[in-house]
């Protein structure tokens, strides 16, 4: 069953066109990619998918709804999120907990609860990106939107947040996954899709794209072939 149906989405800022008639579905429980390079429509994609932002052209529903209608339905960690430097993870699970009826505490599952007194600013990256996930999820939505969460990270936070990822999703939650990562993709491995100059130029699992596992960002993608993709160097 989708849970998210978007058709002939479009959005422009003035003369320039973010998102350019797309269209998918993302069934319930499913891991769902979204990659692509920088300005190829990711962010506002998902913005209006959450309701952020108001398409142009096209439909958007979540839950069979409108996404205004059903926004406690949806947790968000946008690339831009950011805390005061002198919070305490305490004072911001608390601050948005007092947001929702019922609250729902993750700070245990995601390794929080020795880290409580800590202020944002000395948390490292990863435990940054576990916080977020934690307030995203702290409403007990049924979609959450991840954009690129894992950015930025060493390799090992990164593989950390995977695991992260998974539980959130064994949890019963859909998730939406912005990246720039193919590794990421193949790892999390439900369904992607690819987008360049704001649209879908593919959408399929992750698996038969992949010759090797690909740890560059997407900027230095190129297609491999007439059916499937490959990761290449810049000097190719």
């Amino acid at each position: 069953m989708a849970i998210i149906e978007v058709r002939d989405l479009g959005k422009r800022y003035g003369p320039k066109i973010a998102v350019d008639s797309v269209s998918f579905e993302v069934a319930e429980g499913e891991i769902f990619g979204i990659l692509g390079p920088n300005g190829a429509g990711k962010t506002t994609t998902v913005e209006c998918v959450a309701g952020l932002r108001v398409q142009d052209r096209g439909s958007v529903s979540v839950l069979g709804r409108a996404p205004a209608d059903v926004r406690s339905a949806i947790g968000v960690q946008l690339q831009s999120s950011e805390l005061p430097e002198r919070m305490r993870v305490s004072e911001a699970l608390s601050l948005f907990s007092s947001f929702y009826p019922s609250p729902a505490d993750w700070s245990a599952r995601l390794g929080l609860t020795s880290h409580l007194k800590a202020e944002f600013g000395q948390l490292s990256g990863g435990l940054k990106q576990r916080l977020s996930i934690a307030l995203a999820l702290i409403g007990s939505p049924r979609v959450a939107i991840l954009d690129e969460l894992t950015t930025g990270l060493d390799p090992q936070a990164r593989r950390d947040t995977w695991s992260v990822i998974e539980e959130v999703r064994a949890a019963g939650v859909t998730i939406v996954l912005v990246t720039h990562f193919m590794e990421e993709a193949e790892r999390l491995r439900d369904r992607v899709a690819v987008f360049r100059d704001g649209r879908i130029a593919a959408l399929d699992t992750p698996r038969p794209w992949t010759r090797r596992p690909c740890t560059r960002p997407w900027t230095t993608w190129r297609p491999a072939g007439r059916s499937t993709t490959g990761c290449r160097s810049r000097s190719r």
